[in-house]
């Protein structure tokens, strides 16, 4: 069945003004369209893992997060940068491991004494195709965030070598600082392919 559209025909009756009407009528619904599908994004839900070091939660995209594992026995690496721990072997595949603490430039964890390191983990993640480990305090949960209480950290809160934040997610009167592995990491495309 073919759908009717009534349409007023300008005084004029030229072509062209027809012609302008239709565009004009498919303009409105394309905005609409794009009105509809913006409030879709703003409404998108992050699935993340959070974890703590020190007092601060942070937060990670799960699509990237492999497995999370005790920190167990770290080979450590002569001559690697001093954010890098070592390495451990993780069913047969050797997995650099990533001190977050180290990387972020923070004290030692010792707030917690012994309790801290029962907690600590590794969170292995991939990213185009490597396998890091990240180790952290302790992780926390699996949350769903919307992306209208995501908001970008402002430029006066971070020097151009803290870039490796994506944004800060407000949940029921806690902050969750979100961050970009890409850049948390210092991996660059000379070094991830």
């Amino acid at each position: 069945m073919q759908e009717h559209n009534d349409v007023t025909l300008p005084p004029s009756g030229l072509a062209e003004d027809i012609l302008a009407q239709f565009v004009g009528k498919a303009q409105q619904e394309l905005d609409a369209t794009a009105t509809a599908v913006t409030a879709q994004q703003e409404e998108q839900l992050h699935h993340l893992v959070t974890f703590t070091l020190g007092r601060e939660e942070y937060g990670v995209d799960i699509a990237s997060v492999q497995e999370i594992i005790r920190a167990t026995d770290i080979t450590p690496v002569p001559g690697a940068p001093a954010h890098v721990r070592g390495v451990i072997n993780l069913r047969g595949k050797i997995i650099p491991v990533v001190d977050l603490r180290s990387r972020f430039r923070m004290a030692a964890g010792t707030e917690a004494g012994a309790e801290a390191s029962d907690a600590r983990r590794i969170i292995v993640i991939e990213l185009k195709g490597k396998r890091l480990g990240m180790q952290v305090d302790a992780v926390s949960q699996v949350i769903k965030v919307s992306s209208s209480v995501i908001e970008e950290m402002p430029e006066e809160a971070i020097t151009l070598d803290q870039n490796y934040i994506k944004g800060v997610g407000k949940l029921e009167g806690r902050l969750i600082i979100i961050l970009d592995l890409n850049r948390s990491l210092l991996l660059t495309e000379k070094n991830i392919q």
